[in-house]
């Protein structure tokens, strides 16, 4: 148990601009504080990306008339009667000192100490500088730029932990970042768009709350960062590695202060799909429900947000149960049978490629499948599982091991069979037909030379009467090319 650790608080101004922590826990100020990064921190990762929704953040806050904006926790190790080494806060600390010069404040005592010669300090600091800077050269009002700074000298706090053990000190960093609860990119997306719901009363709020947390959460941060994340960046033709506090602004969406034309199209539609969808006009005119949602369209902030999460979190659930008579989408798929064997979901690789899988069926059903599908709507969806079954273990059955670099690779296109980029083929789609049809041009049978999965018994069936090799699967649709063929 901690014995040594002081609690504190203070101004960004007073440390930054004042070398004092404003208030300790008896009400008295902490001075001569000579901050200093000592040599085992790790070097400055913040991006200009990350300054920018720093400084929005303290924007909105300062626009909703928040008296106090808490912008996190430093921990201090006090080494001698004046030096604090910076053992948690770097990042923040670094970019608000930036941030104050970039808005002409005085002189920062903390900028001017010696910094590791790397390529990250070397790069980010005067990067970031110049992108704040710039920012703020874009205030042309005197008076505004002036009530800016004052916001974030005297609103924005810190609590500050000091110590001068230096293993209480990290041991206070792990159970704040280990043995605590971990915030995760869901939690804290929920959080930002609660504070966007301030126009709805308290019953309804608490509604939306109990929604959300009904939802299985480890079955909800998978939902964002496995799927709705990845097909964000692939369908635009990036890379997807890993949902962090550092990019969840994808899913923060369009704000009711957002009112940009390309704004004001989504919000509208939204509105639109919302409206026609609790009134009458459905049930009467015997019309389906229209989707207010599209995974790469910009997401609508605060309440919508959480309908967005509840809709898809519900259609995930449905395309993984393969159940012949539960669901909408997918039921008693003779090639889900298979991949649903024990074999297939063991191993980083199997489950890799069981997410793409997924992924693009996830993405087909929300660009072409109506809430309530007809009898076209499946036979299609039934065709279209196919392609995306023989796209996505064309890589399983071509790689030894499958990790996140090949599979990635394989998406945006490399010299393997089947390597394109599926996700973004849906979404330039205009029908169903024109997909299915593209698909047939670019898939093309794997030759046996190049699989390197199990190729015997491939037509092996269980008890059950299930396949017990996917590559059946390739045999029966023509994708499984014989050396022997001309």
């Amino acid at each position: 148990m901690t014995t040594c650790l002081k609690l504190a608080i203070t101004k960004i101004g007073d440390l930054l601009l004042h070398d004092k922590v404003t208030q300790d826990k008896d009400g008295n100020s902490i001075t001569d504080i000579n901050l200093v990064i000592p040599n085992y921190q790790r070097p400055y990762k913040w991006t200009a990306k990350n300054a920018i929704q720093l400084l929005d953040d303290i924007i909105d806050a300062k626009n909703e008339n928040k008296e106090i904006y808490r912008v996190g926790t430093l921990i201090l190790h006090q080494e001698g009667e004046s030096t604090y080494n910076i053992v948690d806060g770097q990042q923040r600390t670094i970019t608000f000192s930036l941030l104050l010069k970039a808005l002409c404040a005085d002189s920062i005592s903390f900028l001017e100490q010696p910094l590791a010669n790397n390529p990250h300090n070397t790069r980010n600091i005067p990067n970031n500088f110049r992108t704040l800077e710039r920012r703020a050269n874009n205030i042309i009002d005197d008076r505004d730029r002036g009530e800016l700074l004052d916001y974030i000298e005297n609103n924005c706090e810190l609590i500050v932990v000091i110590t001068k053990n230096i293993s209480e000190a990290f041991q206070f960093f792990d159970s704040q970042n280990a043995r605590g609860k971990k915030l995760y990119p869901h939690d804290l997306l929920k959080a930002y768009h609660l504070r966007e719901m301030n126009d709805l009363d308290v019953a309804e709020t608490e509604e939306v709350v109990k929604g959300w947390e009904d939802l299985d959460q480890k079955e909800l941060s998978a939902l964002f960062s496995d799927y709705l994340y990845r097909v964000k960046e692939w369908t635009k033709g990036n890379k997807a590695w890993e949902l962090t506090e550092h990019n969840i602004h994808k899913f923060k969406g369009i704000t009711r202060r957002d009112n940009f034309p390309y704004a004001q199209f989504y919000k509208g539609a939204f509105a639109y799909a919302d409206t026609v969808n609790h009134s009458a006009m459905p049930f009467v005119s015997g019309i389906r429900n229209l989707k207010p949602f599209q995974l790469d369209t910009p997401i609508v902030a605060g309440k919508p947000f959480f309908d967005y999460a509840k809709h898809y979190f519900e259609i995930l659930k449905d395309i993984q149960n393969n159940d012949k008579y539960e669901g909408y989408f997918i039921n008693d798929n003779d090639i889900i049978k298979t991949l649903d064997l024990r074999t297939y979901k063991n191993g980083v690789g199997n489950r890799i490629t069981r997410l793409l899988f997924d992924t693009a069926i996830l993405l087909y059903v929300d660009r072409f499948c109506p809430e309530r599908p007809a009898k076209m709507d499946l036979e299609m969806l039934d065709q279209f599982v196919v392609f995306d079954f023989v796209w996505a273990y064309s890589l399983r059955a071509q790689y030894y091991n499958v990790g996140w670099l090949s599979a990635q690779n394989y998406i945006m296109g490399n010299d393997v069979t089947n390597s394109f980029n599926i996700y973004k083929i849906i979404t330039e789609a205009d029908s169903p037909v024109s997909l299915l049809s593209t698909l047939s041009d670019r898939m093309n049978p794997v030759p046996i030379a190049y699989i390197v999965a199990k190729k015997n018994n491939v037509d092996e069936l269980d008890e059950e009467g299930i396949y017990q090799n996917y590559l059946h699967y390739f045999k029966i649709n023509k994708f499984l090319e014989d050396e022997n063929e001309n």
